[in-house]
Parts: structure tokens; C-alpha cells; sequence
């Protein structure tokens, strides 16, 4: 095994782009999670985040019209979810199941015409002086908008939790439905916007992966992304700036296990390409044994106004 060929510049860098489409959908999902609904069908709006962006940025032969395609139709996805378990009541968790089936059908049948394409993809930021600095420079600063976004939203939502009136009444409606529609609050509303902007944040993060990390589109290529993000809450504690180190965690695994095999390490190819899943469920595991909590109370619990 040579390690000399993994260059730790390089090694870095590629975290940073590995770790962004998790970092997206995980974040999206913290915020549903926080207005106490659980949406399982994170995996199902990614890959249709993934087509729709796919396919609008092959049309209209540019990369950003996709991206904002990809929000839309997963942050309308997410509401045909959110109508069904907040306005008919339907189990969450068979749902979001359900949305993820529905995903992965839909992304099947839309993707087929694309197999075989390259998709035009976002270029890389010209950051001035930054982008020259002789090492930091090719690690933190020559890398496209997305990277630098997810990294902002992640600040954005912490703040917005943290500091705003409507963070507060969205974590209230989270902790306790009860006591907050009891307040005047609308909480079906705030849960349905929450649910859209974790649609469409599942949807970026689809998107980044079919137009700018493998800009092509290949049927299932998610490849178990979204329920790696789920598995992420979990493991920061419904924290922002945890879930920020929980992506970028997984994403440095699944670069360093590439980076390993391509160095002819001695280890076998299959237990190699599972082991980010395997410490993933290994971190859930030790998480649980501890007792560590932080879920909002009503996590997956029904609301009904006449309650």
C-alpha cells in the first residue's frame, strides 16, 4: 500500500465537496425535525432533487436554473408529505417511507432519456488572493457557490433558531404542539413551511450530486445519501453546527476509504466501500447506549386543532 499518493491538500478539498449534499439535506431535515415532524422521505426527495435538476440544467444548458428547479419539485414533493400527515393525519413514518418509494419510481421513470448525458456543472469561485494562498488556497478556497452555501445555511439556520421570534415559535411548536396552538400559533402553518424548506434543501443537495460531484445522472445514484443525513440529526443532537460536523465526518470517511482503495490498501474492497455506513450506525449505536437526547418532544407526534 502506497500512502504517499494521498495528498492530504487533496484529501481535504474532496471532504469538502463529498460532504456538501449531505450537509444540505441534513441541515433541511434538522429544521423539519425541530417543528416536531419526522419526514423519513429524505432519500426520495434527493433523488428527485437529483433528476429534475439533471434534466432542467441539460435543456437549459446551464447549472443554476437546475438547481432552482431541484429545490421546487422536492420542496413540492415535500408538501404532497406534509398535506397528507398534517392536514389528513396519515402515520409519518409509513409516509415518508412511501415518499422515499414514490422518489425512487419517479426519478427512474424522469432519468431514463438522460442516461449517458454530461450535465453543464457550477465552476469553481474565483476568491481573489484567497484562492493563490499556497496551501489553504486549493483546500478552503477553490471550490463552487454551493460548497460555500451549504456552509451559510448552516450559520443561517443556527441564527434562526437561536436569535429570530419565528425560530422560537417554531422550536415551541416543536417541544409542544399543544401549548403553542393554545398560544394562537398556527402550527400546521409552521410545520408545513418547515417541511417545504427541508423539500427544498433535500432537493440542492440532490442536485449537487448529479450536476457538480458526478455531473451526470445515474438511476439510483444517491446510493443511501438521505438516509445517511437522517442518521446525522440524530447524531448532533438537532444542532446545527453538530450536524455541519457530522456531514463533513461522513464525508471525510467515504473520501478516505476511496483514497485507500486507490492506494492498494490490504483491506477487502466491499468492507472498504461500506465502512462510512458502518460507523455511521456505529456513532448511532454509542449515541443511544449513552442515553444522549435533544429531540424535540413532539418529534412524530400527531396534531389535531380540536385536540
Amino acid at each position: 500500500m502506497d500512502l504517499s499518493s494521498i495528498s492530504p491538500v487533496l484529501l481535504i478539498a474532496s471532504v469538502m465537496v463529498s460532504a456538501t449534499p449531505i450537509l444540505l439535506a441534513a441541515i433541511g431535515e434538522m429544521v423539519v425535525e425541530k417543528s416536531g415532524v419526522l419526514n423519513l422521505g429524505v432519500e426520495g426527495m434527493m433523488i428527485t432533487g437529483a433528476v429534475v435538476g439533471f434534466a432542467v440544467a441539460v435543456n437549459a444548458d446551464a447549472p443554476v436554473p437546475g438547481f432552482m428547479a431541484a429545490a421546487l419539485a422536492s420542496a413540492l414533493l415535500a408538501l404532497v408529505f406534509g398535506v397528507l400527515t398534517q392536514l389528513f393525519l396519515s402515520n409519518q413514518v409509513a409516509t415518508g417511507l412511501g415518499l422515499t418509494l414514490f422518489g425512487l419510481g419517479l426519478s427512474a421513470l424522469i432519468g431514463k432519456p438522460y442516461e449517458g448525458m454530461k450535465s453543464p456543472t457550477l465552476p469553481r469561485l474565483d476568491l481573489g488572493p484567497l484562492s493563490d494562498l499556497p496551501v489553504f488556497g486549493r483546500m478552503l478556497f477553490s471550490h463552487d457557490a454551493m460548497v460555500y452555501l451549504s456552509l451559510l445555511l448552516v450559520l443561517a439556520v443556527w441564527a434562526f433558531l437561536k436569535f429570530t421570534r419565528a425560530g422560537l415559535i417554531l422550536r415551541a411548536v416543536g417541544e409542544s404542539h399543544d401549548a403553542a396552538h393554545a398560544l394562537g400559533y398556527k402550527v400546521v402553518r409552521v410545520r408545513l413551511v418547515a417541511i417545504a424548506f427541508g423539500g427544498a434543501c433535500a432537493g440542492l443537495g440532490g442536485a449537487y450530486l448529479s450536476l457538480v460531484r458526478v455531473p451526470q445522472w445515474t438511476e439510483g445514484m444517491t446510493a443511501g445519501a438521505g438516509w445517511i443525513a437522517l442518521a446525522i440529526v440524530v447524531f448532533a443532537s438537532w444542532r446545527a453546527g453538530r450536524v455541519a460536523i457530522g456531514a463533513y465526518l461522513f464525508g471525510g470517511v467515504t473520501v478516505l476509504q476511496l483514497n485507500l482503495q486507490a492506494a492498494g490498501a490490504a483491506v477487502p474492497v466491499a468492507l472498504l466501500s461500506a465502512s462510512p455506513y458502518l460507523i455511521t450506525i456505529l456513532v448511532l449505536v454509542i449515541i443511544s447506549a449513552r442515553g444522549a437526547h435533544g429531540a424535540p418532544a413532539s418529534l412524530g407526534r400527531p396534531f389535531h386543532a380540536s385536540a
